[in-house]
């Protein structure tokens, strides 16, 4: 098991500065860089150790608090474990942070989280890969698709609301996209219904776009999560082979 440092970094955006995590396999080489997008719950325990698991298999890993507008992680007090009793407490506070993120302002601090990057000694030069979980699998999109000469790779997972009618809905960046994609579904997931799994799939087929959607039976939204009552050890499990064989035939 490769030995890996993290540590706690602050990331200088237009509007601020974000607190993130950032981890590395502990050899002080390069490697190359994945920015993984938060859920919904943010910058926590759980996120760092995903970032870790990555960093275990050799990359660098870059977590930012994208709600840090409203304050450094967590933005919610959090309990240890996330489950139906204590969702609608959380999502009171969580939610409007949520809205006040627009595809816009989340687009601006991409360019800040993907220059740290660039910039940072123990990042590979060169295209970067992208994970995300739950709302961070629509940043995970938008990004490939605003910034396509520096995303080699992106993945989101247990993705919500990836292809809605609005103007400014995720897949409408398709066109845009030269990096290879992958989406894990989850088919017990309101905030993706069949519609919308359909019409990501076909904007990504119409652009051309190299991608893989699969649905995972059974899985519900936050499959990933193991901090939450909606963690699913076999299709977290299985996002993990996806997610590795993704970035080992892009890097």
């Amino acid at each position: 098991m490769t030995a890996v440092q993290g540590t706690a970094v602050d990331i200088t955006t237009d509007d601020g500065t974000a607190d993130a995590y950032l981890a590395h396999p502990g050899d002080g080489r390069p490697h190359p860089a994945v920015l993984l997008y938060m859920d919904a719950f943010g910058l926590r325990p759980q996120l760092t150790s995903m970032a870790d698991r990555l960093a275990e298999a050799g990359y660098t890993v870059l977590v930012p608090n994208v709600f840090y507008r409203d304050g450094r992680a967590p933005v919610a007090e959090l309990p240890e474990f996330i489950d139906e009793g204590t969702r609608p407490k959380l999502f009171e506070r969580i939610g409007p942070i949520m809205a006040a993120l627009t595809p816009e302002l989340a687009m601006r601090d991409a360019d800040a989280y993907l220059r740290l990057l660039a910039d940072s000694p123990v990042a590979a030069d060169g295209p970067i890969g992208v994970t995300g979980y739950c709302m961070g699998a629509r940043l995970a999109l938008l990004t490939a698709g605003t910034y396509p000469d520096r995303v080699a790779a992106a993945a989101g997972f247990h993705g919500g609301r990836l292809a809605t009618d609005a103007p400014d809905s995720p897949h409408l960046v398709a066109g845009d996209i030269t990096a290879e994609l992958y989406f894990g579904h989850a088919d017990q997931d309101p905030s993706l219904p069949v519609e919308q799994m359909e019409r990501l799939e076909e904007a990504l087929t119409a652009a051309g776009v190299r991608h893989t959607c699969e649905v995972y039976s059974g899985a519900h939204h936050g499959f990933t999560q193991a901090d939450t009552d909606t963690y699913d050890r076999a299709a977290d499990e299985r996002h993990w082979a996806a997610l590795l064989d993704l970035l080992k035939r892009t890097f």
